[in-house]
């Protein structure tokens, strides 16, 4: 029977005054329904509901039971409801499996746009100077060749490591790692970076003065804003008084990052460049600059490859003792090395002037989104702050991951896995280059993830590729040139985008994520498009 009317078996489920009853499920409030008609106003209610979508076809309604004492009606009204729709033939029941939603109303056509906006070029993210989407508008961009540099090989990531380590923690794991924890970030993963730096790195560290950060991404964030705000200072005798001595620029290297520029000035800081020779950056151009800081890939910058000289280490870090100088290390590719013994990083040198920043982007998988952070003690709580109000911390369960496949020695047997394959891949690039692009420069061969190429020749001296076709070269613009390329299915970063002064023409090109055969098309493609430019 349908007790619609209020009655009595109800009514007894609620005090005097109390708030109208109501469910989770589709925010249904029974004191929207008229007197007397509770069922016809359920009805209407799930027939909108599966209309407009927000019950699809698929969906399972809840259980009478659980229906009617979320809405504090008899059954009967919920019964009566979901016999409605199933006449109509928009529910069935399936006994056990539920009550389930297998038809939707018809709708009226939407109305289709008499001029649908037309579909970008394949060449879009090189029709303009680059914004801040453009390495957005470069990924979706289809192409039958990827070698956009800084792409690592995704399809190697260790997926039965990972779900083993993952299994380990969901099984080991107390209850109390599930909830709030510190900004720093967990203290198991903590310990395995500061162990893993100290083994791959030189880099003696306390977990207490590890951030865990998402990418070097966000570490450039919190610079940005730690460092706009007051400064500490060296010799302040009490470091609790505030130094109203904001720092307003980051140096950084040019050729550079196109990337971390636009990090950079998101935040409000400006980039001033300075050259980078085959010694590494020019510690003479720092100094003339006036910069206080300044922004480096000293292990092997990005993109050139160079590795930073012995002296201008040595003259870099006389410059941060003397003149109170801050040291951003970006870490990039520190560990991807293959004709050259490996290098310290600075900050196992002078700690108290480097803010070393390091992640798994290269190493697993950017969508990882874990890094890290070691700032100067100094600023130390200033970006534990910073980092508390960006976000209370990383997720914890993928530290917890990484932190076990980083002490169980997982990530050093990556490491040679991938330093034999990408070996092999530099090496086809290398042999493509010679082949179909002979004329080219090619610089940071020794490590990394990606070769630059520069076309240096005197524009009256033409370049002759395998074929014997001549090939233009120091008077092309490297965009028409990858515009061009990826209109023919290859994609590639132009040297200039990494570029702040004048600079020969030239590209980037990156090797970790296409096998050799695909690497040698690409290549080809390349000298094929810039014969007809």
């Amino acid at each position: 029977m349908n007790r619609t009317p209020d009655d009595p078996a109800d009514r007894s489920l609620r005090a005097p005054g109390s708030a109208s009853p109501g469910a989770d499920f589709l925010q249904l409030n029974i004191g929207d329904a008229p007197a007397g008609g509770r069922s016809d106003w359920l009805v209407r209610q799930l027939r909108l509901a599966i209309s407009d979508g927000r019950l699809p076809v698929g969906s399972k309604l809840p259980a009478t039971r659980v229906l009617a004492a979320d809405l504090r009606v008899s059954r009967g009204v919920v019964t009566e409801a979901y016999q409605r729709l199933t006449e109509d033939g928009q529910v069935v029941g399936r006994g056990r499996a539920g009550t389930i939603v297998v038809a939707a109303p018809l709708a009226a056509p939407a109305p289709v746009p008499a001029d649908p906006p037309p579909a970008p070029p394949p060449t879009a993210p090189f029709l303009a100077p680059p914004g801040p989407d453009v390495f957005d508008a470069l990924r979706t961009a289809p192409a039958r060749i990827d070698l956009s540099p800084g792409v690592p090989d995704l399809a190697a990531f260790p997926r039965a490591a990972w779900l083993r380590a993952e299994r380990a923690v969901l099984r080991d794991a107390p209850a109390s790692d599930l909830g709030y924890g510190d900004p720093r970030g967990a203290p198991a993963l903590r310990r395995a970076v500061v162990n893993w730096l100290a083994r791959n790195r030189g880099i003696r560290a306390d977990p207490d003065e590890v951030l865990i950060v998402a990418g070097t991404a966000q570490a450039l964030g919190l610079i940005a804003q730690v460092l706009q705000r007051d400064v500490p200072q060296r010799d302040v005798p009490h470091r609790d008084v505030p130094q109203r001595d904001g720092i307003s620029a980051i140096a950084v290297e040019d050729p550079g990052s196109l990337g971390a520029r636009q990090h950079l000035r998101y935040w409000g800081l400006a980039t001033p460049p300075v050259p980078v020779d085959d010694q590494g950056i020019r510690v003479d151009a720092l100094r003339a600059s006036g910069a206080r800081a300044v922004m480096l890939t000293p292990a092997h910058q990005f993109p050139t490859g160079v590795v930073l000289g012995g002296r201008r280490r040595r003259e870099l870090l006389h410059w941060a003792a003397t003149e109170d100088g801050l040291i951003i290390e970006d870490d990039y590719d520190a560990e991807h090395r293959y004709d050259r013994p490996p290098v310290p990083a600075l900050r196992a040198m002078l700690a108290e002037h480097v803010c070393y920043a390091g992640s798994v982007s290269k190493l697993l998988a950017p969508a990882l989104r874990v890094g890290w952070l070691l700032p100067p003690p100094r600023f130390l709580d200033a970006f534990v702050n910073a980092k508390r109000f960006a976000d209370l911390g990383n997720a914890a369960l993928p530290q917890y991951v990484l932190a076990g496949l980083m002490e169980s020695g997982e990530l050093e047997r990556r490491l040679r896995l991938l330093r034999t394959r990408h070996r092999r891949r530099r090496d086809a690039m290398i042999a493509a280059i010679r082949r179909y692009l002979p004329g080219a420069v090619v610089h940071g061969a020794a490590a990394g993830l990606h070769l630059t190429l520069t076309f240096e020749g005197p524009t009256d001296t033409p370049l002759t590729d395998a074929s014997g076709a001549d090939v233009p070269h120091a008077n092309i613009s490297d965009t028409d040139l990858a515009a061009a390329a990826l209109a023919a299915g290859v994609k590639a970063h132009p040297l200039s985008w990494h570029t702040q002064r004048p600079h020969p023409p030239g590209l980037v090109l990156g090797y970790a994520s296409s096998s050799p055969a695909a690497i040698t098309e690409g290549v080809s493609v390349v000298g094929e498009v810039l014969r007809r430019l």
